[in-house]
């Protein structure tokens, strides 16, 4: 018969009708009869009633399966549906189904083992960043929640306005404490503490031990809610008492009951243990080794008790408060702004600076501890927000390969798709039937994913300097879980499952799918995403790493190296002479000095000073101090700009003092040698200029104005520096001066610190932030590159015989190379013209905090683009080449 003879009324064979209806279920009858006869026609009449006879037949055997003939059993009661498109329950929910879904998702992953792997291990490595960062961010957001007063705890901080910018510190006036508690009954519990650092020593029998603690008010043991595990409920109530940590007991008494036992501290005031509490958790503020009574301070030192009870110009001292249930903050800062100014309102400079006191509630205390211009503007919780940002970056970079590996491989599932659909399977029943397969692989890959957790928490545990675990008996981690693994699951099967039962079943069973550019253009979009998330996180570590090397490499002043710092006391300032002369005959120490700062900070700061033509305002600004006396230029290594050090030979030195080029500037003084100033009631003549040495708390901030004031008085000192001889290795000098201080300080263990070690810890925040940055840039850059691998592959093996006509029609590697390596090289180009000006932009903002900072150059941008393109070639030269390699015979072998 001729293929274009059209059969009588153009019907497709009856037998075959017949057949069909016979053995079909009666529920699925007449929509498949109607389906196969709509597309005969448009067969019959595109190519011939003939041939669509024949594919009509074809269909029908395709189509034979048990689930055709399988029947609707009776139902006892009114049905609950009549076919499958009228279900009252989703049908795609259904238990059976669900398990039938779950069925054929783990066979896809067993037959396409390569591909499983990579979406799997892609999935759990995203997935395990993302808990890894989730774990460190619970960890920072719960801080100081264990206290059971934390919404009603705070700390007085105060604003005062210095050259005309608004500061804010927690250093405050020694009375303020019980002014706050006799007259504002605001207050439930009021309990000032000792700002300094508190390192002390703790003696029993002849173990020494450096410890660190506070002086602080007895309400802060309920305040706090500190667990006392053994002795007084009102622990600090005695005098001469301390309350010692669990751990501080264990290591000074052993497994001894160290209730009402004496210990020693600082080799001159027996105190007696009246307390034991559990240590502070580690991301709580209030950390201690032992706690003091408030008293004690006044009974040891009796400048504290005479001077300070009644004066409200010296700040030093903190004060934590707690709030009556119901008082609203707001109120209360209403009332207590003014305290201050209130007993200081005969003084010109107070009221000229304006000081305001206002409450700073626990709950800010750990992420929102910066302040400008008197408002709290963040802190912390700008890296916490950074790095959830970039956990989520992880996540989307790790969903996006399997979207791209799922829909790139759509064509193995076409007829998969045109089958479930021609037999009466909705688009909802395939979409959560790809959604299962998906969460399927989710749950793999938290399995995987807990795993990567377990080994590599040490290492970030050692990276953040914290003590995090996951906490596997808590219901709520594996309520998170869950609901994490469901999320991941949906995110990264969503587009898939969308895009694959999207087929028409018609096209499908013509032939199959054919995917043009237009299907691919979702997926490139995607892989541009991807580099994009990749690419800002590459340019914003180089630019962290840059600005941490540009701080380090900033000019101090003053030489770190070799020099050390020793906590003073008593006994070496008594014997400070002897103790000099001894040091020095050693060899090993070429300079020592007594200070009231270690050498890279400063402790105290001060307004008053007043110089020619000097204003009111001027003796309102605010002046570093380092108070000291011979030696202190020597011994830090400092190079004078003008003038000369503090010298014996100068008895006028005792009122002498020493101006860093900032101070010089502040004052305005030419010529600031031999110039006369005032403070404190008395005539300072400046004797030597200094560079601008960097020891503020931020080596990014710029150097305040400096005065170096020469002093006798010994209640000042608070610690000694020594200068190392340079010819003399550092571990031979320490062996060689701990007897000496052990011989002139019996009471404290030989504890030292190297200056340059201490001055590298005030990079610890940004060394931080950069090396999770670099985890998780590295991190990201492995998943993209595991998506371009698996991504890669596919695209290699589709283009099989293309690339075999290309081969004996003369192409070399080199062109097959260049082929399958050209989109994805631009693919990657595009990302990073995306990326660039996000990640200036972000970066831009981040280095607004500092004072001292890099400028931003097109250098990193241009570097980042060639990592970025050889990264990529590197990833897709081993498919491009292997497919490059394969023989031509063997790819067109089934042609």
């Amino acid at each position: 018969m001729n293929s274009k003879q059209t059969p009588p009324n153009g019907t497709p064979p009856q037998w075959a009708r017949r057949l069909l209806e016979r053995i079909a279920a009666p529920h699925l009858r007449e929509e498949l009869t109607g389906d196969l006869d709509e597309l005969f026609h448009k067969r019959g009449q595109r190519h011939g009633y003939a041939k669509a006879r024949r594919m009509y037949v074809w269909d029908i055997v395709l189509l034979l399966h048990p689930r055709l003939w399988r029947r609707e059993s009776a139902p006892k009661f009114k049905p609950r549906y009549t076919k499958y498109s009228d279900v009252s329950k989703p049908f795609f929910l259904n238990p059976t189904m669900i398990r039938n879904y779950l069925t054929i998702a783990f066979r896809n992953l067993v037959k396409n083992k390569s591909y499983s792997a990579i979406n799997i291990g892609g999935l759990a490595v995203g997935m395990a960043v993302a808990m890894l960062i989730g774990i460190w961010i619970n960890d920072e957001v719960s801080a100081n929640k264990h206290h059971k007063n934390y919404e009603n705890l705070y700390q007085v901080k105060m604003s005062q306005t210095f050259d005309g910018v608004r500061g804010t510190q927690d250093a405050l006036p020694f009375p303020t404490g019980d002014e706050l508690r006799s007259k504002y009954p605001d207050f439930k519990a009021v309990a000032m503490y000792d700002r300094g650092e508190g390192n002390r020593s703790l003696i029993v029998g002849a173990q020494k031990f450096i410890k660190q603690g506070l002086f602080i008010g007895e309400d802060a043991i309920d305040m706090f809610s500190l667990t006392i595990l053994n002795g007084n409920k009102n622990p600090l109530k005695e005098p001469y008492s301390i309350v010692l940590t669990d751990e501080t007991a264990h290591a000074l008494f052993g497994d001894q009951d160290p209730i009402g036992k004496l210990l020693k501290m600082d080799n001159k005031v027996d105190l007696k243990v009246t307390a034991v509490v559990a240590k502070q958790p580690q991301n709580a503020t209030l950390q201690f080794d032992y706690l003091l009574p408030w008293q004690l301070q006044e009974n040891m030192y009796e400048w504290v008790g005479k001077y300070m009870k009644m004066n409200w110009k010296n700040n030093g001292w903190g004060v934590y408060v707690q709030l009556k249930d119901g008082v609203d903050p707001a109120q209360t800062n209403v009332k207590i702004k003014d305290v201050i100014l209130s007993h200081s309102s005969y003084d010109v400079n107070t009221r000229r600076v304006k000081p305001e006191l206002f409450l700073h509630p626990m709950s800010k205390w750990r992420l929102y501890s910066e302040f400008t211009e008197g408002k709290n503007t963040g802190g912390f919780i700008k890296y916490v927000r950074l790095f959830g940002i970039f956990g989520l970056f992880i996540l989307v970079i790790a969903c996006i390969n399997f979207m791209n590996l799922s829909t790139a491989r759509s064509e193995k599932r076409a007829k998969e798709v045109g089958v479930r659909k021609a037999v009466g399977s909705g688009r909802e029943q395939l979409v959560g039937q790809f959604l299962s397969e998906s969460t399927l692989i989710a749950c793999m890959a938290l399995v995987l994913a807990l795993v990567i957790v377990l080994i590599s928490m040490p290492y970030f545990n050692t990276l953040t300097a914290k003590t995090m675990s996951i906490e596997f008996g808590n219901p709520v981690f594996w309520g998170v879980m869950i609901i994490f693994t469901v999320f991941t699951g949906l995110l990264a099967g969503s587009y898939p499952a969308l895009y694959l039962s999207s087929f028409n079943p018609v096209k499908i069973l013509k032939g199959g799918v054919h995917v043009g550019k237009s299907a691919s253009l979702p997926r490139k979009i995607l892989v541009v995403i991807q580099f994009t998330f990749s690419t800002v996180l590459m340019i914003s570590t180089i630019i962290i790493y840059q600005q941490i090397q540009h701080g380090k490499n900033r000019p101090i002043g003053f030489t770190n190296k070799g020099l050390i710092s020793i906590n003073s006391s008593n006994d070496l300032v008594d014997h400070f002479e002897a103790l000099r002369a001894e040091l020095l005959a050693t060899g090993a120490v070429s300079s020592i000095c007594k200070s009231n700062s270690p050498p890279t900070q400063w402790w105290s700061s001060n307004s008053g000073w007043s110089w020619k033509g000097s204003t009111p305002e001027d003796q309102a600004s605010i002046f570093t101090t380092i108070a000291t006396n011979y030696d202190y230029i020597k011994t830090m290594g400092i190079k004078l700009k003008e003038g000369r050090d503090f010298s014996r030979d100068f008895t006028t030195d005792s009122s002498g003092v020493i101006l860093n080029e900032a101070a010089v500037k502040r004052m305005g003084l030419k010529h600031p040698v031999g110039e006369l100033l005032r403070w404190a009631g008395k005539d300072r003549t400046v004797v030597g200029v200094i560079p601008d040495i960097v020891v503020e708390w931020s080596p990014y901030r710029a150097v305040a104005p400096m005065t170096i004031l020469f002093e006798k008085d010994k209640s000042w000192v608070g610690f000694l520096c020594v200068r190392i001889n340079p010819a003399v290795a550092p571990s031979i000098a320490i062996n060689k001066i701990a007897p000496i201080f052990d011989k002139y300080n019996p009471g404290f263990p030989f504890d030292y610190k190297f200056a340059d070690t201490e001055y590298n810890k005030k990079f610890h925040y940004e060394e931080l932030i950069g090396n999770l940055s670099a985890v998780v840039c590295l991190l990201a850059i492995f998943i993209s590159c595991l998506g371009l691998f698996g991504l890669a592959s596919f695209i290699a093996e589709q283009r099989t015989k293309e690339i075999g006509v290309r081969k004996v029609l003369g192409a070399s590697v080199a062109n097959v190379w260049q082929l399958l390596s050209k989109d994805f090289v631009l693919l990657v180009i595009i990302s990073c013209l995306i990326a660039s000006p996000i990640a200036w932009y972000a970066m831009n903002q981040w280095l607004e905090s500092y004072t001292y900072k890099i400028n931003i150059g097109a250098g990193v941008f241009l570097i980042v683009l060639v990592i970025a393109l050889a990264i990529t070639l590197l990833t897709v030269s081993y498919q491009a080449i292997k497919a490059g390699l394969l023989n031509p015979v063997k790819s067109l072998r089934s042609e």
